[in-house]
């Protein structure tokens, strides 16, 4: 991997995406592995910390991205390694008392006291005994000292300190301690997510949001997916009346919708639940945009809510070539066409047109698919947003 991705949702099933925030050249003493991190804000910022190779040793370290805005860019906040031990997997939680801490580990588990700046620690780094009892029993004949494995993620809830990790590889599971504190002592509580999804290896990140409870991980369920083409996940779920968490299993449904999703205000096309065929691309004004349409290629948007009734379509596109049409389907890609929009040739892949289209029998609560449709063997068009009246 090259870069990270930023995605966001309002409703857990229709996520927007902001193309990357910060890639390998964000860190000049970076050559490879653009792994799994996480971003944290404080101080009016937002701290990336992320595991990549540093070019000189040769061996997996830690940087720090910093932004003035959740969606970036991030700059390299340290222009050298916070931590260097082999380390990936970092996870940050600032606990109650504002001292935050940096876990990290395969397949050992460290962490450090960060300062307030967020990109200096004190003390010395602290590793964490690994115990049957603290993390689990290892698979039989592993030399492993307990099941954990890589993959930490540390907060706190009611009260109770939760270490979700990895463990057991491979293929892996995904594992939880509880502890008294933030850093421990930890009492192993069992398995959360079986090993399941085609992929020997897995991740997971717990938070609550509108209310509800996700855990997400992910998995090789797409098309071609594997431990190396992984894809991401999110399950809904409600801890127990103790503080335990059930065992999750994967799923391809996902979580409920939050709500509905307003067609009469302006959505950037790359708002989508689930797509086939498209890709995303920069636009020259510095945003995003859909791309890369062939004949065919559709995007799913759930729970679309028409009240009663549209009567008109706007779209914001750009042809280089000869266009093609936008069908608007209802809840399947062969289901109720409600319109069509034309898109013409508008001179290039960057120079952008709105184009119209009346809309008929557009009401209440439903999920809408854009269909692409057109003739030859060049990309269609570009889409950049949509709007219904």
């Amino acid at each position: 991997m090259k870069d990270w991705r930023l995605f966001s949702s309002a409703d857990m099933v229709n996520w927007w995406h902001h193309g990357s925030p910060m890639g390998l050249p964000t860190f000049s003493w970076a050559d490879l592995n653009a792994w799994a991190g996480q971003v944290i804000a404080r101080n009016g910022k937002f701290y990336y910390y992320v595991p990549v190779r540093h070019k000189q040793t040769g061996t997996m370290a830690i940087g720090v991205g910093v932004s003035n805005n959740i969606t970036g860019p991030y700059k390299d906040a340290l222009g050298h390694p916070l931590v260097e031990n082999s380390a990936i997997d970092p996870t940050v939680y600032i606990d109650d008392n504002g001292q935050a801490y940096l876990y990290w580990g395969n397949p050992g588990l460290w962490y450090v006291k960060l300062n307030q700046d967020m990109i200096s620690y004190s003390g010395s780094v602290t590793q964490v005994q690994l115990t049957v009892g603290g993390f689990g029993k290892p698979n039989t004949g592993s030399s492993a000292v307990s099941s954990f494995d890589e993959a930490p993620w540390v907060y706190k809830r009611n009260g109770l300190y939760y270490m979700i990790f990895a463990g057991n590889c491979c293929s892996e599971n995904i594992r939880y301690s509880i502890g008294s504190s933030i850093t421990g002592p930890w009492t192993y509580n069992g398995v959360i997510m079986p090993t399941q999804g085609a992929s020997f290896t897995n991740h997971p990140g717990i938070i609550d949001f509108g209310g509800r409870s996700y855990f997400f991980y992910h998995n090789g369920a797409l098309p071609g997916g594997s431990g190396y083409t992984r894809s991401v996940a999110v399950e809904e779920f409600t801890y127990n009346s103790d503080g335990t968490i059930p065992q999750i299993t994967m799923t391809t449904g996902g979580p409920r919708q939050i709500g509905t999703l307003d067609p009469y205000s302006r959505q950037e096309a790359e708002t989508i639940a689930w797509s086939s065929g498209i890709d995303i691309e920069s636009a020259s004004d510095g945003g995003i945009h859909v791309a890369f349409i062939n004949n065919g290629d559709y995007i799913k948007v759930k729970g679309v809510a028409f009240g009663n009734g549209a009567s008109g379509f706007t779209a914001q596109v750009a042809s280089a070539t000869s266009g093609g049409t936008i069908e608007l389907h209802l809840d399947s890609k062969s289901g109720t066409v409600i319109g069509t929009c034309v898109v013409p040739s508008t001179g290039g892949w960057q120079v952008w047109k709105t184009v119209n289209c009346s809309i008929k029998n557009a009401q209440s609560t439903h999920d809408l698919f854009f269909v692409f449709t057109g003739s030859g063997s060049d990309y269609l068009f570009n889409f950049d947003w949509w709007q219904f009246s």
